[in-house]
Order: C-alpha cells, then structure tokens, then sequence
C-alpha cells in the first residue's frame, strides 16, 4: 500500500532505519514512484538526495551517542558503521572534528576567531581549519567571545588580529560586502553541526533569494513537513552562523517578523538593507 504522503513516509522510514543500508531501489518500492522520480522529489521537497539525507541520520545518531556518553566504537556501531578506518575518517569529516573530539566539545580543536564592527554592531567571525563555524552578532565583544567559549568551551580558541589569513580575510570580506549592499557568497565553507532536520531546514535557507522572505509554514512546507512549523522555527534559533545562513529571511505569515536570535532591531534592519518588506510586530 503507497502512503498517503510518500516523501514524508520515506523520510520517516529512513530515520527509523538509518543503522541499515536502504538501496534506491528498495526507497523506490516503499514510494511506489520510480527510481528516478523518486530522486527528484525528495530532493525537490528535502533539499537533499535520499541518499545524503540518510547519511545525515546516520550522522545524527552518531551524534546522539557521542553526547550520550557512549565510546566512539559503540556510537559508530550502533549508527550502521564499521570500524575501518575509511569510515571513521567520514565520519572526522562530516563532524567537522575527530568523533573524540567533538565528544569532548571540541577539546583539541584550533577556533581562530576574529570581532569585526559593522553597520549592524559587532560580528564575530570564527573558524576551524575546515571552515566557518560561527558567525553571531551583538553589542558587546566580551559577551560574543563568551557565547563562543560556552560553545566550544574545550576548543583553543585563538584571536586573529589583521593582517589576516587569506581564509579569514576573505569571509571577513564577504560579510563586509553584504553589509555594504552585496549577497554574501553563498559557497563560504561552513563547518556547523546539525541535526538531519536542521540540516534540511538551513539548506532551504540557503536558496532563499535576496531581498525576499518566507514564512515559517511555507519552510515548512518547503522541505516536506507542513506541519513542523515550531520545529522550523527552533531550527532557525539555532543557527550557529548568522548572514551565512539567513535565517533573518524567515518570518511569520502575517508579514511581521517573529524572532530572531541577536535581536529584532537587527533583524528588521538587515530585512530593510535587502528591500525586503514587513509588517511591525
């Protein structure tokens, strides 16, 4: 019997089974569309391929065991992964860190950060050897760095001074640049963890043009799951990487602005720099 919803189905199903291997063929039989058709409306809908999808559940539940206090052997196990090393060096990849490591928050991770004032007040801008891994706003520099330290707090956190790294110096650029009127370039190199949902939630985020919203049922909707707006909406409260992610384009469906995680004045401001309408709350 073909479910009602099939893309919500199969999402479901590749949560529920993300310690198996799930062949294209076997997803194509659960839907009842081809192999083909299936691809492209689960990625239509996701904003990913099944497949890239059920790795990031895959990673979620290694994820889950790691904070859970579990060793890293038994996280990847139980999490559908073997233990060669091949594996255990996809998944340092797609951490962003050693499984250990981001057991330990971060214990033996370089963050080089950088406090740069702007139009909008302080930004911080800060980045591991793999790429941006938090970009927050505020008023007070002392108050960013600390936010960054509670969130990597055994990270060796490590303040830039200019002149900087090419890296660096470039995204540091690219925000100067939006600020100044231009899009931020979307292909910045993140390095941000997140759950599978997040996941999906932040590359929609991605694809919303400039100078454009969307409210949060239409993210919603977006992604294939019309009815987890709270969900979108703690999603994008949680974006570790303000600007890079614009989740300042997400508002309520009355047109006013909802909330936004360093500040509504901000919010409405970075809204108005890209002609962007709304209603006051």
């Amino acid at each position: 019997m073909i479910p009602i919803d099939p893309i919500a189905y199969l999402s479901q199903y590749l949560r529920e089974h993300c310690d198996e291997t799930v062949s294209l063929e076997d997803m194509a039989r659960i839907t009842g569309y081809s192999a083909f058709h299936l691809q492209k409306k689960f990625k239509a809908a996701v904003g990913v391929s099944p497949k890239q999808f059920h790795a990031q559940c895959r990673m979620e539940r290694v994820k889950a065991g790691l904070i859970e206090g579990g060793t890293v052997t038994s996280a990847l196990y139980e999490a559908g992964f073997g233990s060669s090393s091949r594996l255990y060096e996809r998944v340092n990849g797609e951490l962003g860190m050693t499984p250990a490591q981001y057991q330990a928050r971060g214990q033996g991770v370089s963050i080089s950060y950088v406090v740069i004032e702007t139009v909008i007040g302080f930004v911080l801008i800060a980045a591991t050897d793999r790429g941006l891994c938090s970009l927050r706003m505020g008023d007070e520099v002392a108050g960013l760095v600390a936010e960054l330290r509670e969130e990597f707090p055994a990270g060796e956190l490590v303040a830039v001074s200019e002149p900087y790294g090419e890296a660096l110096g470039v995204w540091v650029a690219a925000i100067r640049g939006y600020l100044e009127g231009k899009q931020i370039d979307i292909g910045l190199p993140l390095e941000v963890r997140a759950t599978a949902f997040q996941a999906r939630v932040w590359s929609y985020l991605l694809r919303i043009p400039v100078g454009e919203a969307r409210s949060y049922a239409e993210v919603a909707e977006g992604i294939g799951q019309p009815t987890a707006t709270r969900a979108v909406a703690s999603a994008c409260a949680r974006n570790p990487v303000g600007l890079a992610i614009p989740c300042h384009r997400v508002i309520r469906g009355d047109g006013t602005l909802g909330g936004y995680r360093w500040g509504m004045g901000r919010k409405q401001q970075l809204l108005e720099r890209e002609g962007c309408a709304t209603q006051s709350n």
